[in-house]
């Protein structure tokens, strides 16, 4: 019996779901540069034709990717823009990431992958918007450490600063945990945000 038109785009979105997962997973271990679009293909469980169909380069699925996690970064700044106490947008989303982390390795391979983006040369236009948006996302943080300094909720210290450690902290988190896999331990919410929350706030 023929397949539906419905089918075969189910067909279509597993395939594609395969490849970004197993592309993430390459990228984040071994690198853009040393990995190869048969490593993808091998990873995915597909040929290399069927890559091949559904992406022409390896540079057209990494751009993927990258808008992918653009999104998430917007919509992540149009959290923190919102007049939610600042103190519980901090721990919504960090509580989000490391239950995350605990959960699979996906989200810490997609924050390695976002961090191998600022680091090539002759960037796309897929990865210079990622890049701004990180740099938007880093400013409206420090915007929200500033609001709830204010508030009496953080830690009087310099707010960029305090930014810039925070996302340190999550990065070093998901680095470490794709390079140690199975001893790795997820930090409780209140460890990852001592620095930040004032005693009182716990």
């Amino acid at each position: 019996m023929p397949r539906t038109k419905e089918q075969y785009e189910a067909m279509r979105i597993a395939t594609r779901n395969r490849i970004h997962s197993a592309a993430i997973k390459l990228f984040a271990k071994k690198g853009f540069a040393a990995t190869s679009v048969h490593d993808i293909a091998e990873g995915a469980g597909i040929s290399i034709g069927l890559m091949y169909r559904h992406y022409k380069t390896k540079e057209d699925l990494f751009n993927e990717l990258v808008s992918y996690a653009a999104t998430g970064l917007e919509k992540v700044i149009e959290r923190f823009q919102s007049d939610e106490s600042p103190i519980e947008l901090i721990r919504q989303f960090t509580l989000e990431i490391l239950n995350d982390f605990e959960k699979d390795d996906a989200f810490a391979e997609l924050l390695m992958l976002m961090n191998q983006s600022s680091t090539l040369e002759d960037p796309s236009p897929q990865i210079q918007y990622l890049n701004e948006q990180s740099e938007v996302m880093f400013n409206q943080t420090a915007r929200l450490i500033e609001k709830g300094q204010n508030l009496g909720q953080f830690k009087q210290e310099n707010a960029s600063e305090m930014a810039f450690y925070y996302f340190a902290s999550l990065q070093g988190l998901a680095m470490t945990k794709i390079t140690i896999r199975k001893r790795y331990i997820t930090p409780s919410l209140k460890i990852v945000t001592a620095f930040l929350i004032e005693d009182d706030q716990d």
